[in-house]
């Protein structure tokens, strides 16, 4: 699929998400998630190192969301089974944006430091702008929500670029590595 889909069926499918939370309508968000994985899934030259990197970044998303609904500084509008966890359509949004890692992403790989800068920047903005749209509630004092966030951010976005490097079901290069192991 190329890079410029990529993008905009994750920018389409966030919004879809994050109106679908603030709707109250948790299933619908979740459906938009994995619709968008799966789109994915089937565009991918090998499928499954992309699966295994959405369920790693899921698991990610599901840690560090509860971390931050446990410390009171996200609320989610819709599809919180107890209080204190994340809610299963966010832990999918998580997993969409795997998607973006090895395509429009990926120049990123290897940028481990920019990616830890993009992560504390863009982590917050997005969150921010799901608050604006009534998907998630901040903490009272703000700053301290966005800050929390970006922390969050700052840590999980080279992590996941790490754990795209290892898991790329769309690189030629992988493809062909596999197919000669022994260049010498």
């Amino acid at each position: 699929m190329p890079v410029w889909i990529n993008f905009a069926l994750f920018q389409l499918g966030w919004f879809g998400v994050v109106l679908s939370g603030a709707a109250e309508e948790p299933g619908l968000a979740t459906g938009i998630a994995g619709a968008v994985l799966i789109v994915h899934l089937f565009a991918a030259r090998r499928p499954v190192p992309e699966l295994k990197l959405a369920l790693m970044a899921g698991a990610l998303g599901l840690l560090l969301d509860s971390l931050l609904t446990g410390l009171g500084l996200l609320r989610f509008a819709s599809g919180q089974w107890v209080t204190w966890a994340a809610p299963l359509w966010i832990v999918a949004m998580w997993m969409m944006f795997s998607t973006t890692l090895n395509s429009s992403l990926g120049w990123m790989k290897g940028r481990f430091g920019l990616a830890a800068l993009l992560g504390a920047l863009a982590g917050p903005l997005a969150y921010f702008g799901g608050a604006k749209l009534g998907a998630v509630g901040l903490h009272d004092t703000l700053a301290f929500s966005l800050l929390g966030i970006a922390l969050a951010w700052l840590i999980a976005m080279p992590l996941l670029v790490w754990l795209a490097e290892h898991f790329d079901g769309l690189s030629a290069k992988r493809d062909e590595a596999l197919a000669n192991p022994n260049p010498h």
